[in-house]
């Protein structure tokens, strides 16, 4: 490509040369031409005074005074009729009275005059002179003054031609160079239209092509950034296609389970159990187990909806750490009574204050102490409590004294819908949804949610909230936290 793009521009280098010297040519040869006419008649005006003057005094032969003029020489009469000429015979000649030069010399004024000669048939160069007989005319053939106009032409196209050598030279030299980057540019750009935009030109100069070369690099730049973050897009693009199919076929799940159970037992009952004593009160009180089922999971869905699409708004206010964690234990200690199991408070500093939204807190603490009585036997004991961590935050925690989690479970464990004991979970009443809406009501606040386990040794739920006011409510990072799974 190089070649190719060199071998145009010294193509075309050439033909603006060739043509500069066509135009020096044709000017040059006219100028000299003119310049020589001139010199040439002024020197026959010279010669023609000097040859009337020696035919008036009568020293010198006609034909010898032509030869030493070096003209042709014709005498004329006052009439016009040509008395004699030293290159044809004067009675064969017609009359020159009205040659514009002879009019002008018979006239009392030198004249000059270039046209064929229709005695010679050949182009002359008049000049005529007023004598006391009539006039002199003394004429110069043009052939000879093309002759001499021609040796001096090739001398100037010689000239001309060595003047353009060093031209040419540099003209090779800068063709060379911009070939060189300008095919490097059409690479590049070849590449671009490729779709590997992470190449990038190397110059070295700020003239216009290395503007050129760093106009394109930005353009490959931003061209990368909009690729990768089309690339980036698509990623998250097909990943919340694929939650949203998870959803739907988990919520499908869910809600098949409970409303099989609902239309089995309540057509059983149609079919006549429910005039039977020792089975319709067994059977409508597992459809309305399975009714209040269905009723925590659609309020668990809203719910999360709700905080995802950012339309459930948040109050933030700043509560004393004590008081709320009081507050919730509270709340859940009836259930934990029925199964003996012991809830323990580890309070924060009294002064200890946390910047939320109570009513959220509360939901957080209550699902996390909700899962806790769940997987927790007789007998044993849940801790809730608080502490000040770096970074102006409030960690929270729960811990149980369960049966623990496997270790491979731990990274899914607040994806929607996921169990750790499938079989186990249904059978407590779980929506799979509370450790979801944890996290993002954690998130929302501006928190970090973390759980810690080990199987037999209980399982740690920890989570962290802000101290003071962070803005959240105009934070976009948020907003896209709470699209993630």
């Amino acid at each position: 490509m190089t070649a190719r793009i060199f071998a145009k521009l010294i193509l075309a280098v050439l033909s603006v040369l060739i043509v500069a010297l066509t135009a020096v040519d044709f000017l040059a040869s006219q100028r000299v031409e003119k310049m020589y006419l001139d010199t040439l008649e002024r020197e026959l005006y010279q010669k023609g005074r000097m040859v009337a003057l020696e035919l008036e005094n009568g020293g010198i032969d006609f034909y010898n005074l032509a030869a030493a003029a070096g003209a042709r020489i014709t005498l004329i009469a006052r009439d016009g009729r040509v008395v004699r000429d030293s290159e044809a015979e004067a009675s064969r000649m017609d009359n020159h009275a009205y040659r514009p030069e002879v009019a002008s010399a018979l006239a009392g004024r030198e004249g000059s005059s270039v046209r064929l000669s229709g005695t010679l048939g050949q182009k002359f160069l008049y000049v005529a002179v007023p004598s006391k007989q009539g006039a002199i005319r003394l004429a110069v053939t043009l052939a000879r003054i093309e002759g001499q106009v021609n040796v001096i032409r090739k001398q100037l196209l010689a000239s001309t031609a060595l003047a353009f050598l060093p031209a040419i030279l540099l003209a090779a030299f800068f063709a060379r160079y911009v070939s060189r980057r300008l095919a490097a540019i059409i690479d590049y750009a070849g590449k671009l239209a490729e779709g590997n935009f992470r190449a990038r030109l190397q110059f070295d100069s700020h003239d216009e092509l290395g503007i050129l070369s760093s106009k394109l690099n930005d353009t490959g730049e931003k061209l990368q950034h909009i690729f990768e973050q089309l690339q980036h897009e698509q990623v998250e693009l097909e990943k919340l296609e694929r939650i949203r199919k998870d959803f739907v076929i988990n919520v499908s799940h869910e809600l098949r389970t409970p409303l099989a159970s609902i239309q089995g037992y309540t057509e059983t009952l149609l079919d006549g159990a429910i005039h039977d004593p020792a089975h319709n009160v067994r059977f409508l009180t597992i459809i309305k187990q399975n009714a209040e089922r269905l009723t925590r999971l659609t309020a668990d869905l809203l719910t999360l909806s709700r905080i995802e699409l950012k339309t459930q708004k948040l109050q933030f206010a700043g509560y004393y750490v004590n008081r709320l964690l009081t507050d919730n234990v509270d709340s859940m200690r009836p259930m934990a009574d029925k199964k003996s199991i012991a809830f323990v408070l580890e309070p924060a500093d009294a002064k200890q204050e946390v910047f939320c939204d109570s009513e959220a807190l509360h939901q957080i603490l209550s699902n996390l102490m909700d899962n806790a009585l769940k997987y927790t036997p007789e007998g044993g004991k849940i801790y809730v409590g608080a502490r000040a961590v770096p970074g102006e935050m409030v960690e929270f925690h729960v811990r149980d004294t369960g049966q623990g989690i496997p270790a491979e479970d731990l990274p899914r464990l607040f994806e929607r819908f996921y169990r750790v004991d499938k079989a186990r979970s249904r059978e407590l009443g779980g929506t799979g949804l509370g450790l979801a809406i944890v996290k993002h009501l954690v998130r929302a606040h501006g928190g970090e949610v973390r759980v810690e386990s080990e199987l037999g040794q209980g399982s740690t739920f920890l989570f962290t909230l802000p101290v003071q006011d962070q803005g959240l409510q105009e934070s976009g990072p948020v907003q896209q936290e709470l699209t993630a799974s």
